[in-house]
């Protein structure tokens, strides 16, 4: 399969055009996308919306992933075009945590442990014209799903207090809609919102002006979440 243009670029992938239907992701840092690919198998087995897993291609390497194409605007483009409000933007943003937190885990023996993204945020779910799709799981882990949800909200937070393309108070809004949401599922306890704060203070791929808003985005959480 002839890989074609460069799609786009991520923190840590590239995305290839392969054809109409199937896009390659590929990682610059010799991430293994093994286990990423386990993950989207078991949750599209499951009917977790995420995009289908397609044929490797050519001469795969371990840090390729071959997944659909989709089309239609992220989560983020949609807010900004005005063409999803945040009060709708948070209640999808709920939905998909709860139905992902609604699957058994696949590998952990704890009843209570449940499949975790730990980055769902409105830059990894496009608006397909068949509905939501989640995308980028190569941070995906098994633990308490409080944890999910307190890491969605820290990192809305973070963004409300170092924005970049998106307007501050639009993202506080959002995260303030969101976690009054949350709270029908356990919401965000103190620590659950203390690991993912831990979690990403070690997140090599932060920048300076996230790490240095990483407190006040924990404490913007409790403020709204209280």
């Amino acid at each position: 399969m002839h890989i074609g243009p460069l799609l786009g670029s991520g923190r840590t992938a590239d995305v290839f055009a392969l054809d109409d239907a199937w896009v390659l992701r590929r990682y610059r840092h010799d991430t293994d996308a093994t286990t990423e690919l386990a993950v989207m198998s078991y949750l599209s087995a499951s009917g977790f919306t995420v995009p289908r897993i397609g044929p490797p291609a050519g001469e795969a390497l371990p840090t390729d992933l071959v997944m659909q194409r989709l089309s239609g605007p992220t989560m983020s483009e949609a807010l900004l075009a005005g063409a999803l409000t945040g009060a709708e933007g948070a209640e999808l943003l709920a939905r998909l945590l709860r139905e992902l937190h609604a699957i058994p885990p696949r590998i952990s023996q704890d009843p209570e442990d449940r499949i975790l993204h730990l980055d769902l945020h409105p830059e990894n779910v496009m608006l397909t014209p068949h509905g939501a799709v989640v995308i980028d799981w190569h941070t995906a882990a098994e633990g308490p799903p409080a944890l999910d949800r307190a890491m969605s909200s820290l990192i809305l937070a973070q963004v409300a207090l170092a924005p970049g393309a998106f307007p501050g108070e639009l993202v506080r809004g959002l995260l303030a809609d969101l976690l009054s949401r949350l709270d029908a599922d356990g919401g965000v306890p103190a620590d659950a919102l203390a690991l993912a704060r831990t979690r990403r203070a070690a997140d090599p791929g932060l920048t300076a002006q996230e790490t240095a808003v990483l407190d006040d985005a924990a404490a913007l959480v409790t403020e709204l979440a209280g």
